[in-house]
């Protein structure tokens, strides 16, 4: 771990700039899911207990270096204050005189970063700017960890910087699941486009024992292997490159499971007629939109044997019923075991996050990361610009 805790730094009557992603959704001005805000709490609070004045940075939607009065973070500010229990004081325009004028243990939340053009081209005069604001530097925000902006990349350079809770519970879930795991590891990966996942598929292959594809992507590795995947959704020109994955995983021992049998039907819709056939008996009028029971039972059975599992994409069209089958059973079976101890489970990216969700398991597995694309980067083995930042 080349990066430091709030536990090693000196506080005590500092003012502390902490970027936090606090990009809520927001409805005619009120946040509907306070989920991120709940989640940086305990970084704001021990940074007060610690007599620390926390600053927070963060952005909202993607104003593009232009002042967007709608996306204004001060209406995140009730929301905010509800959530630490206190008054946060919300700065615009004149940083340097309203910041000096906060008191030991305040909360103050900065306008949106991307007001300013120099946040997302990580401008040094902009990140020298903030840097005048504050004696140490938190980053609590992995989710934006992936972008190389001035308060993700420059500031940290700028003062004595470390990771903030959640920062530092992402990154150790994180390094658990692929960077020491435990052993075997079996990382399940589903989605519709084999094209968004090429460099995450040819990475796992060197990193993980087994790996499950699933979702429209396994469509396309049926069709590579000559399998007639009927009208399901397929991209039959990465048929090749499929073929590159598979041969990949052979030379380093990955195991690659593709559905044994499918859930297929005419039209993708609620009360649509469907049926379970072996992948090879994929009628040529239907679409594959499910995996079947028993592929499920084979994914069941090799989660048994893991000890780590990795989890990024549904594994059928989860959104509507009976298509959601196979990813219910698939995620409770992980979480039962999680439950047991006998499994360490880490799952990110935003639809994998509502398939949890909607299979009742989110808050049974062991770090679910609501990260989106630094997850993804992450595990595609790519350095995050606001990681690397803190390692010195």
């Amino acid at each position: 771990m080349g990066w430091k805790t709030l536990d090693d730094m000196d506080l005590d009557g500092k003012r502390v700039l902490v970027r936090v992603d606090i990009n809520v959704p927001v409805e005619d001005g009120r946040v509907t899911d306070t989920t991120r805000i709940d989640r940086i709490v305990p970084t704001v609070r021990d940074i007060r207990a610690a007599g620390g004045t926390p600053i927070l940075l963060a952005h909202f939607d993607r104003p593009k270096g232009k002042v967007v009065p709608e996306m204004s973070l001060k209406q995140i500010v009730p929301a905010l204050e509800k959530a630490l229990g206190c008054d946060v004081t919300f700065i615009d325009g004149s940083y340097g005189e309203r910041v000096g004028a906060l008191g030991q243990g305040d909360v103050a939340l900065l306008e949106n970063l991307r007001f300013n053009p120099g946040e997302e081209s990580n401008d040094d005069g902009f990140a020298a700017r903030l840097a005048s604001l504050g004696e140490v530097y938190v980053n609590d925000a992995f989710s934006a960890a992936h972008r190389a902006h001035a308060s993700t990349e420059a500031l940290a350079r700028k003062l004595p910087a470390c990771a903030g809770r959640l920062m530092a519970e992402e990154l150790g879930a994180l390094d658990r699941a692929l960077g020491n795991p435990e052993r075997p590891v079996v990382a399940v990966v589903g989605g519709a486009k084999v094209s968004t996942k090429l460099d995450l598929l040819s990475n796992l292959v060197e990193k993980v024992d087994t790996l499950v594809i699933g979702g429209g992507m396994a469509n396309t590795f049926l069709a590579a292997s000559g399998v007639d995947v009927g009208k399901s959704l397929c991209e039959h020109d990465l048929a090749e490159t499929a073929r590159a994955i598979a041969s990949k995983a052979a030379e380093t021992g990955c195991e690659i499971l593709l559905p044994r049998d499918v859930v297929v039907a005419r039209a993708f819709e609620v009360g649509a007629d469907s049926e379970t056939v072996k992948t090879e008996d994929v009628p040529a009028d239907a679409m594959i939109l499910d995996a079947g029971p028993d592929s499920v039972a084979h994914v069941a059975d090799v989660l048994k044997r893991s000890k780590t599992l990795v989890w990024n994409g549904p594994l059928g069209a989860f959104e509507i019923e009976p298509f959601d089958a196979a990813t219910n059973a698939a995620a409770q079976a992980a979480a039962g075991l999680t439950k047991d101890g006998a499994l360490i489970s880490v799952a990110g990216g935003g639809d994998t996050v509502a398939a949890l969700n909607k299979a009742g398991v989110s808050k049974e597995f062991t770090y679910v990361s609501t990260a989106g694309g630094a997850f993804l980067e992450w595990m595609e083995g790519k350095t995050l610009p606001g990681v690397a930042a803190l390692e010195r």
